[in-house]
């Protein structure tokens, strides 16, 4: 069955005005190769109402004026913030989620961050920052009394942060210096910055918007005990006048390499004092005689309870990555296939996307923009059900569990999906040449918008350790015999099979073998319980060796913990996309290609661990080697016609992804061309022409002073 031709003749159920033909131009001949139907593969990935509720939102910001770009006009910083804020506001006015449909559907919330963002991050994280990060916090770290401040989040009569990064702590949370002191007399709290150290810093919306703050403090009782770091809701500026509240100095941390649309900010605390409501009280709570009483007992429990809203922030990073990866590869695709270059006659020029170097610099990213979607789409709701635990207050071992996988699982899910994401726009800004380089075409800002998300939420380096710690925890079962291991996700069950799979090794002997994603799978549970081996025997040497913890661990990252820590959620992704890709109810039109980008994602990211694969005997010889890269090879030439068509998939419309040298239409040139002649200016001589006219240098005089 030939469904290539980007119609609705196969699936005459699906309304063209829901998704419109794409039009005719130079890369309708690539769409006409493609296997599968894309509208079908949309329908597939999303249903319809996700589908009505994104072309909804996309409608909205191509139909206001507000939202228009202009090419080649270079806004300054507060103008450009300025702007953000404008545009964040509308986004509250057209109240695309009411609460109720946010609780029926929270895949919307998800889309309506990822459609914010795939116009313009710095207005995607405004938002999201402000509606999720700050009232996430309140509503899972509180209770019933904290309502009010989600209430007047949603009416935009406050504006909130999340501060929780000083400006000498990021990653150590539970060195965090800010104090929360309650005062019995007055039954409230006295919030103190102790030094510029101690400022929070870096905190979005901070800047130049927020009201309100989540702000970490070491929470200390009247008697002068600390009982740790805990949450409290601080009113920063007044919202009328946007003036700080007094004791609060609060200013913008300045420019950074993106997404300077955000304000980020800091803020220091001089003697504020706040309600004793204001607490989030979820970890911890102070009687009306001032006694400190937490249903926690172990300070590590607590810390982690109390930090627990970072696990969601970890999933929507991971997400945002994604977008970043969907965007960058769409522009690179759609240039590679009508960019022509030389050819096999002097006469003839080809598409660059039929070089093999494209297609193996390119086409694996599609693959993991795929596979990466899916894991983010799959796990946010995996978050879900436990925040529904939490609300529901369930303290059932699974829900214990469950919390503890999903932290896990973020902890490498972010540093994954965003390296990938960033060394995707690099690897499409470089393939689409000098072209790629010009700002209107956007590479560049997908790039600079992608760079924070390795950091913030936990640097990605820092934030692996917490993987390799919850795997090495697992040691002592993996050692039994009839150890019970499982998870409520099933991302370590594999390792109930932990001696017999390390006795496995590469056993496919030909290219076409390897096109079967289960050779990949198989390798990486090998992997991952190598790792885990070799790990724990190396952090058992060192702590004979120091005869320290801390020393220990620390010589046993690089090539140890860290190298698992990725193997386990790449292995992980790689699993969930096997799972969906070769389910039954995935339509028999759609299995081929993505069994395909399936396979084509295994073998990409497992030739990235060969040296370990050898190291540890899995692979002998020769073959192994050069099958895999063979096969990536193959996969890559069978994937280059399907190419534009599964970018077709993903692309947001040209209005929202905003780059000349990637319009549906395939008119590369002609876009490009209009696009520079419309930049502001374009054609009238310098400003300083006159300083170029007259002032010819004088030859020598300066030079006989020296």
């Amino acid at each position: 069955m030939n469904t290539a031709k980007g119609t609705t003749s196969q699936r005459p159920n699906i309304p063209n005005e829901l998704l419109p033909d794409l039009p005719h131009g130079p890369l309708s001949e690539y769409r006409r190769r493609a296997s599968f139907n894309w509208k079908e593969m949309v329908f597939f990935l999303d249903d319809e109402e996700l589908i009505q509720f994104k072309k909804e939102i996309f409608s909205a910001l191509e139909n206001d004026p507000l939202f228009h770009r202009h090419p080649g006009q270079d806004l300054s910083m507060e103008k450009y913030r300025e702007l953000t804020f404008r545009r964040c506001k509308r986004i509250f006015e057209y109240n695309f989620l009411t609460l109720q449909q946010t609780l029926e559907k929270p895949q919307k919330v998800l889309a309506l961050i990822n459609c914010l963002g795939m116009y313009d991050w710095s207005l995607g994280a405004k938002y999201f920052l402000n509606t999720q990060v700050f009232s996430g916090a309140v509503g899972n770290a509180g209770s019933e009394r904290h309502s009010q401040f989600l209430n007047q989040v949603q009416t935009m009569e406050i504006f909130g942060c999340f501060a929780l990064t000083e400006l000498s702590h990021g990653s150590n949370t539970k060195a965090v210096r800010t104090t929360a002191t309650f005062d019995a007399s007055t039954k409230g709290f006295i919030l103190n910055s102790p030094d510029f150290e101690a400022a929070k810093f870096w905190v979005g919306n901070m800047g130049k918007t927020a009201t309100h703050a989540v702000v970490y403090a070491q929470l200390y009782t009247s008697d002068g005990k600390c009982h740790g770091l805990h949450s409290f809701v601080v009113q920063i500026r007044d919202p009328q006048t946007l003036l700080p509240m007094p004791g609060v100095m609060v200013g913008d941390i300045g420019k950074k390499l993106g997404q300077n649309g955000l304000d980020n900010g800091f803020a220091m605390f001089h003697n504020v004092r706040i309600p004793q409501e204001n607490l989030l009280n979820r970890t911890g709570e102070i009687t009306s005689s001032g006694t400190y009483t937490s249903a926690y007992k172990d300070p590590k429990q607590r810390l982690g309870a109390s930090l627990g809203t970072l696990s969601s922030g970890r999933v929507s990073i991971m997400s945002m990555a994604v977008v970043n990866l969907k965007l960058a590869i769409s522009i690179a695709i759609r240039f590679s296939a009508t960019r022509r270059q030389f050819g096999p006659t002097e006469d003839e020029e080809i598409p660059v996307l039929e070089y093999q170097l494209q297609q193996w610099r390119l086409i694996p990213y599609l693959a993991a923009a795929y596979a990466l979607d899916y894991f983010s789409k799959t796990f946010f709701m995996n978050l879900v059900e436990l925040q529904i635990g939490i609300f529901m207050k369930d303290k059932s071992q699974r829900q214990a569990e469950l919390g503890k996988e999903i932290h896990a699982l973020s902890c490498a899910g972010k540093p994954l999906a965003s390296w990938t994401a960033q060394h995707g726009a690099q690897e499409c800004r470089e393939a689409c040449g000098g072209h790629g380089y010009l700002a209107m075409n956007r590479l560049g800002d997908i790039r600079s918008d992608n760079d924070p998300n390795c950091t913030y939420e936990g640097d990605n380096n820092v934030l692996l350790q917490q993987t390799s710690n919850y795997l090495l925890s697992l040691v002592h079962l993996v050692h039994e015999d009839k150890a019970h291991i499982e998870s409520p996700l099933g991302s370590i069950n594999f390792l109930i099979d932990f001696k017999d799979i390390l006795g496995h090794k590469f056993t496919a002997s030909s290219v076409e073998e390897c096109l079967d994603p289960k050779v990949s799978l198989a390798a990486y549970k090998w992997l991952v319980c190598y790792l885990l081996r070799e790990s724990y025997l190396k952090l058992q040497q060192e702590k004979k060796n120091r005869n320290n913890d801390f020393n220990a661990r620390n010589n046993c990252q690089v090539y140890y913990c860290r190298s698992l820590a990725l193997a386990f959620i790449e292995h992980a992704v790689l699993e969930r996309f096997h799972d969906y890709t070769h389910d039954f109810s995935t339509p028999s039109s759609l299995q081929p290609v993505l069994k395909k980008l399936c396979a084509l994602y295994g073998l990409w990211s497992l030739s990235k661990h060969l040296t370990v694969l050898y190291q540890g005997g899995y692979c002998l010889g020769q073959l192994p080697a050069r099958i895999v890269q063979d096969a990536i090879l193959e996969l890559c030439a069978q994937l280059k016609d399907e190419a534009v068509a599964l970018v077709d998939v993903i692309a947001p419309p040209d209005f929202i992804l905003n780059s000349p040298i990637a319009k549906a239409d395939g008119e590369l040139y002609k876009n490009l061309w209009s696009a520079v002649l419309q930049g502001e200016k374009v054609l009238e001589r310098a400003s300083w022409w006159e300083e170029f006219c007259s002032n010819k240098p004088v030859i020598g005089p300066l030079k006989s002073q020296l």
